[in-house]
């Protein structure tokens, strides 16, 4: 089984959320999200999730 590489799993998912209406990837600060005060690039949406693991 292979070990994760703490600099890649920062990479691909620290302060990454995903928009909920056009699945748009972001890099943002988490209180930024959890205050309503960022919108969607593509589709000026307000909703998003954290990015899931694989």
């Amino acid at each position: 089984m292979a070990t994760k590489i703490p600099a890649a799993q920062n990479r691909l998912y620290k302060n990454a959320f995903v928009c909920k209406v056009c699945k748009h990837k972001m890099k943002v600060e988490p209180l930024k999200i959890i205050g309503g005060k960022v919108r969607c690039r593509k589709c000026k949406g307000r909703d998003f999730r954290p990015v899931r693991k694989k």
